[in-house]
């Protein structure tokens, strides 16, 4: 195994001493690059925002030994650096209203699995929902996501009890490919501990992340955080069961923000474990739905269209407020630049910029020599 070089020691130091997300560091890196704010960042130089977030692990230099530690057990530390980061779906976070230090994508990801996670990423459903599960949840949730895995798309969970482990085990046992996404350590020890075969069943079939370093911890702010990847990195959000107020809930809350369609399984009007669902569907938050197909139609918003006469407007649902009002401005005929697109829809350039790959990746804008324009509103993935 050959050593690593100091660029990617730095993104394990950066990612041990952020301890998550923090879209400060974040754009400090993207401006003078790893290596140079790691070393900042050890010698107590860097900018007051970024120093209140790292000061206080700044001392912990354990990277050689984490990325030893992850390569021994077949896994690997994944950087923006690297061709596989799931670029496209990370840049929903650009687009945050707000832009608090949390709202932001993962520094890095620790990877347990040999799958790219572009490929893993690139059709993507994510199924959430209580611990606490009924027979109904557990059987629905195998069946939308056992189907969901037949036909090629990768469920992504948590991997905690409950739906999140009927839904990777209903992938893992048709053969098809999930994803689970912790909120702590992934690599020398498993959580919760009784899923350690289906973690390294995972493994094998697709891939088990997260964007802690070895050594963390759980904590309830790590689980909440985590909430926010499990729908980042999904095309939509399948809630089966979850109560008035869950992680899963907080999950679907995710999806909204960073423009995912949001999907609620009813259950009996009886059962406390789908009275979340109920709520999101009867406020508006979820749209109903109650088989592997329906989730597909609405997934392909983002991913892949199951149904060659979807309209365009089916594809705008789900939408984040920047992509609708950045969609909207474009004129019914002709080519624009990105200028002309910020004066139209009164948003300033970078929120246009970061829209833009977004409504490309759907089919609804595609780009040439001349600008950008509107597409067919079908989900065709423009050229780049």
């Amino acid at each position: 195994m050959s050593a690593p070089d100091s660029r990617r020691l730095a993104w394990a130091y950066l990612s041990t001493v952020a301890q998550g997300a923090s879209r400060r560091l974040a754009d400090a890196v993207a401006q003078h690059g790893p290596e140079a704010i790691a070393e900042a960042v050890r010698d107590g130089t860097q900018g007051a925002e970024v120093s209140r977030r790292t000061r206080a692990r700044s001392h912990r230099d354990t990277a050689a030994a984490d990325l030893e530690m992850v390569a021994r057990l077949g896994g690997r530390l994944v950087t923006p650096d690297d061709a596989e980061w799931p670029a496209w779906h990370l840049l929903s976070f650009d687009s945050l209203a707000g832009r608090a230090d949390s709202d932001a994508g993962p520094l890095a990801l620790w990877v347990l699995g040999s799958r790219p996670l572009d490929e893993l990423f690139e059709r993507a459903v994510a199924v959430v929902g209580t611990r606490a599960a009924s027979g109904y949840g557990e059987h629905v949730t195998s069946e939308i996501a056992g189907d969901l895995a037949v036909d090629g798309w990768t469920v992504v969970s948590g991997a905690a009890f409950g739906v999140d482990a009927a839904a990777h085990r209903a992938a893992l046992g048709v053969g098809g490919t999930t994803v689970a996404v912790l909120a702590c350590v992934c690599v020398d020890r498993a959580y919760p501990s009784a899923h350690t075969v289906m973690l390294r069943r995972i493994a094998e079939q697709g891939a088990v992340i997260s964007e802690y370093p070895p050594g963390t911890t759980p904590a309830r702010y790590r689980f909440l955080a985590r909430n926010r990847l499990v729908a980042g990195t999904s095309s939509a959000v399948v809630v089966v069961e979850a109560g008035w107020r869950s992680g899963a809930r907080n999950t679907a809350s995710w999806a909204r923000r960073l423009g995912r369609p949001v999907l609620a399984v009813p259950g009996p009007v009886t059962s406390a474990a789908s009275q979340g669902c109920h709520r999101m569907i009867r406020e508006g938050e979820a749209t109903l739905v109650g088989n592997a197909r329906e989730v597909v139609e609405a997934a392909g918003a983002i991913g892949v269209a199951d149904d060659e006469d979807a309209s365009w407007r089916r594809a705008l649902d789900g939408m984040s407020g920047d992509m609708e009002v950045v969609y909207e401005a474009f004129p019914a005929v002709g080519a624009c630049s990105v200028t002309e697109l910020s004066e139209s829809c009164g948003l300033d350039v970078d929120r246009v910029r970061a829209a833009l790959p977004m409504l490309e990746m759907a089919g609804l804008v595609s780009r040439d020599d001349v600008g950008w324009s509107r597409g067919s509103g079908r989900n065709e993935v423009a050229g780049m």
